[in-house]
């Protein structure tokens, strides 16, 4: 007897301008079609801060976070975990709730002062050639009592979201539609490419001042890194890794923090790179195995 084939799955929008894409009405999908095609979307984000900050969603296309999906007979999206990645960095923002956490538990301050995007390296000519993301600092402390902040949502390789506006656009039932694109989180790029060296850049000069470094990434990002051993306590680590998670409601979702982790920075680097070297005769077969199969003499 054959064997049944297992249905597809594959990436697709998870939150769209904050609401769940698998249970959003028809009407404020078409609404969101409309802004995702825009230069600058023309929708609110929940998750900004406000005051300085423009309530507008600066992402554009609108996408905040994606997950896998289970392709139906009717060729309609089912979700097929609840899962989400986070692609936009201020999916993080959620009642500033992540940034009281870190406050509490490194400063022991419950209202910090925030302060955003401080010049940390300087060029030859003292032009700032680098910047901490974000500084919580307690309220009237002398000396300042501080820590820094660095955020990392998820990059995707693959086909572009406008895929999914346009078959959205075409729906006529009402029913999300199978992604029509293979794409998928690009771990290996949001992690060892862009997120090791922020860390190898920064943290050895916050060590020798003495500060630590707050890292957020979601729990789908963190358990896709290596093994990364923890140190005991705050007081041995470089950096406290807070992994946020999301509680999944029927319209929208809701961040927690569902975990911390204490490394140094060198723990952290085994972590991020995700591997064993491979031994030296491995190597040297693997080389001998792509002579064999196609030698080219330059």
């Amino acid at each position: 007897m054959k064997r049944k084939a297992e249905p597809s799955l594959r990436y697709g929008i998870g939150e769209w301008f904050g609401g769940l894409l698998a249970t959003m009405p028809a009407g404020k999908i078409a609404k969101y079609i409309k802004s995702a095609k825009l230069s600058k979307p023309d929708q609110p984000c929940p998750f900004r801060r406000r005051g300085s900050y423009s309530p507008l969603c600066n992402k554009r296309g609108g996408v905040c976070s994606v997950r896998l999906y289970r392709c139906q007979e009717d060729g309609s999206a089912l979700p097929h975990e609840r899962k989400l990645v986070t692609l936009c960095p201020q999916r993080f923002w959620e009642g500033d709730l992540v940034f009281k956490q870190i406050s509490g538990s490194i400063l022991n301050c419950p209202k910090p002062i925030m302060v955003k995007e401080v010049g940390f390296l300087k060029g030859e000519n003292a032009a700032e050639v680098g910047r901490i993301d974000s500084v919580l600092v307690v309220p009237n402390s002398f000396p300042l009592h501080w820590c820094s902040v660095e955020i990392q949502a998820v990059y995707f390789s693959g086909q572009k979201m406008g895929l999914e506006f346009e078959m959205l656009s075409n729906s006529r039932d009402n029913k999300i539609p199978f992604p029509s694109a293979i794409r998928r989180p690009d771990f290996r790029s949001s992690g060892p490419k862009r997120l090791m060296p922020q860390l190898q850049i920064k943290v050895p000069t916050l060590r020798r001042w003495g500060k630590k470094m707050a890292v957020v990434v979601d729990d789908v990002f963190f358990n896709s890194m290596g093994k990364m051993e923890a140190t005991s306590d705050l007081s041995n680590a470089d950096i406290a890794w807070f992994i946020v998670d999301y509680k999944i409601n029927r319209s929208r979702s809701e961040l927690f923090v569902a975990g911390t982790r204490y490394t140094t920075l060198e723990l952290a680097i085994n972590g991020l790179t995700a591997g064993l070297p491979v031994t030296l005769s491995e190597f040297e077969e693997e080389i001998l195995r792509r002579i064999a199969a196609g030698i080219k003499i330059l």
